[in-house]
Parts: structure tokens; sequence; C-alpha cells
């Protein structure tokens, strides 16, 4: 790995590198030797995201700027509460309309730390996730937010015919999450109604009241006919 012909101007452009060449105090060294080996660097302030990722041997910056539909503020604040989605869009000078993320941010209570999850890199993990939370309204707005998806990689097919195969890919993703997470929908849904009809059915039910009337009215019987034998007997 080439590490003496960076692209310096740049990085300090972007404040990745301080004016003596150093790392920013930004980044840990475990992310400088990602960064150096291809990673991305990823840069969040308000609705504006920032990607860099060194290119053609760590001779070239590779810059996106992208933005979300919601603040990075309120997402992580929003959290705490019930799980975040947002999209997000390139708004680079060249960009291309083919770059759409959709993020969901979860609240990860045994560490304390809000966790991102791209709806296409980790589609199972993340169904994996909202699923076992067992939650009614959790799932209905995940499968809200896979149709969204689903729609908008559909459109792009449309508008993007050369790049049908990889776009088929991702949709092929999203719809696989989408059955799975519709059928748990089904089945906790109907789990609900049978609970509630049993429930019903041991409190309301005519029959059921009608026959624990007779049990009652033959065991009222055989109690008379057990207290008539005994005053028999006594006399």
């Amino acid at each position: 790995m080439n590490n003496t012909t960076l692209p310096t101007d740049e990085l300090k452009k972007y404040g990745i590198i301080n004016e003596d060449n150093s790392f920013s105090k930004k980044l840990n060294t475990e992310d400088v030797q990602k960064f150096l080996q291809g990673y991305t660097i990823v840069a969040d302030h308000d609705k504006n995201r920032a990607t860099f990722q060194l290119t053609d041997n760590n001779t070239k910056l590779k810059v996106i700027f992208l933005e979300r539909d919601k603040s990075i503020s309120d997402i992580l604040k929003n959290s705490k509460n019930n799980i975040q989605y947002t999209d997000v869009n390139n708004v680079s000078k060249s960009a291309n309309k083919l770059i759409f993320e959709k993020k969901a941010f979860i609240f990860d209570k045994e560490s304390e730390k809000v966790v991102e999850f791209d709806f296409i890199k980790n589609a199972r993990e993340l169904t994996a996730i909202i699923a076992d939370k067992k939650n009614t309204e959790e799932l209905n707005r995940y499968i809200a937010e896979l149709l969204k998806l689903k729609s908008f990689l559909q459109d792009k097919i449309v508008q993007f015919p050369e790049m049908a195969k990889e776009i088929t890919n991702d949709l092929n993703i999203v719809s696989k999450e989408f059955n799975t997470v519709a059928g748990i929908s089904e089945n906790y849904n109907h789990s609900q109604k049978q609970e509630k009809s049993d429930l019903q059915l041991n409190v309301n039910d005519p029959d059921v009241y009608q026959d624990a009337n007779r049990i009652r009215e033959d065991e009222s019987q055989e109690q008379d006919e057990e207290i008539q034998k005994s005053r028999g007997f006594r006399r």
C-alpha cells in the first residue's frame, strides 16, 4: 500500500488530515488503518452526510455528498422511543440518481448506543431484530418502509434499464424481506385473534354459559338427592 502519494490537499480540505499531515484526532488508529485499506469514512451533520474513500492505490479521494430527510440529532433523540427510518439521497454535483439509501436507526439498550442498519446491506439482520421485538406497531411500520423502497426500486428499473440487473438484485432482497416480515405479521395477528376469540368464548359463549348452568343444576339435584338419602338414613 502506497501511503506517500496521498491526496493531501484534498484530505486537508475536508479536515481528514491536519496541516502537519497527521490524521485528525476525530479518527482513531483503527479508523485510519481501515481508511488506508479502502474503507469509507462517514461524516454526519444535521441532514447532511459526506463519505470519503481513497481510490487508485490511495492517490485519489472519492467524495460523495448525501442528504437525509431527517436531521441526525432528531434521529438519535427519537430512536430511544422507537425505530427511526430515513432516506438518503445523493446531492453531489455529478449526482448519480441511483445512489439512494434507506436506513434504520435502532437504540441498543445494552450498549446504550444507536446502531445504523442499511435496508439492503443489513437486510436479514434488520428483519430479525424487528421481528424479535414482537411489536405489531413496529412490524407494520417496517412493512410500510419496505413497500416504499420496493416501489422506488421498481420505478428505477424503468428509468434506468441499463442498470436493471443491479437494481433487480436489490429489489429481490427487499421483496424477500417483505415476504418474510409479512408472514410474521400474519401469524402474529392470527395468534392475537385466536387468543381474543378463546377469551370471548370462555366468558361470553351462550352454550358454555348454559352448559355451566346445567352442570350447576345437576350438581344441585345430586346434592338434594344425597341430602334426602342421608335424611332417610337418619330416620
